[in-house]
């Protein structure tokens, strides 16, 4: 014989407030499992690196993602009691007052836990070390260069990827800039390991620009990269 479902009586507040499945200390329960989860989104966050977090802080980011599952779960469960969801609330906001607190009064832990800017591009040419660090590829970081109007390295004096996950970058002057790698989609299909032309030419993976004779294979000082592109020294047109 088939179960019956269990009728749902609404606005029963027993079970809109509490429920019998659960004696009130569980609450304390629900409290330890809000920090672990929180804690553990934080974690996650900044482990994955600042481009998945955007224009948003990592607080205001892990806040939405921690109380978005509460919020859901009270407004489609009904066995869900709005007493746990309280206590989640509460726990989650406490924890953003109490670490906002703490990065200010404490600059080196903001830049433990959000991060602090790192230089990625430095006098026309990328740092490599910070790229890796990053986890930022150069895909990535070449199309936020020409959303600015770069065209090549050379234009960029200095580039920073902020806690926000944005990148500032800073120029030279027209009459300052240098050779350097061109980051234009159409140009980095065109790299070569064979250079049949002296001139200036600049490695595809850290920009470094070097003045190369015709050899078979030049391996780039700086990287080891053996892949080059003729160096670009048109001006910026912002």
């Amino acid at each position: 014989m088939p179960l019956l479902a269990e009728t749902i009586v609404p606005f029963d507040w027993q079970r809109l407030l509490w429920t019998a499945d659960a004696p009130p200390a569980f609450l304390f329960e629900v409290a330890f499992r809000c920090v672990t989860v929180y804690l553990l989104t934080l974690a996650a966050l900044r482990i994955t690196g600042r481009r998945g977090v955007r224009q948003l802080s990592l607080f205001e980011l892990s806040i939405i993602l921690a109380l978005g599952s509460a919020a859901g779960d009270a407004m489609f469960y009904q066995d869900t009691a709005l007493t746990h969801i309280v206590v989640v609330f509460a726990v989650v906001m406490l924890l953003y007052v109490l670490l906002n607190r703490l990065t200010e009064a404490y600059p080196r832990f903001s830049d433990w836990l959000e991060g602090k800017p790192v230089k990625l591009v430095a006098n026309g040419a990328i740092v490599d070390k910070a790229m890796r660090k990053q986890n930022l590829t150069h895909k990535e970081l070449f199309g936020e260069l020409r959303q600015r109007q770069v065209e090549h390295l050379g234009q960029v004096r200095l580039a920073y990827i902020e806690a926000t996950g944005q990148v500032s970058a800073f120029f030279y002057e027209d009459d300052e800039v240098r050779p350097g790698l061109s980051i234009l989609p159409e140009d980095r299909e065109k790299a070569i390991s064979l250079i049949e032309k002296e001139g200036d030419y600049a490695c595809t993976e850290c920009g470094q620009v070097e003045t190369l004779t015709p050899r078979p294979a030049h391996a780039c000082p700086v990287c080891r990269c053996d892949k080059w592109l003729p160096a670009s020294t048109a001006r910026r047109v912002a």
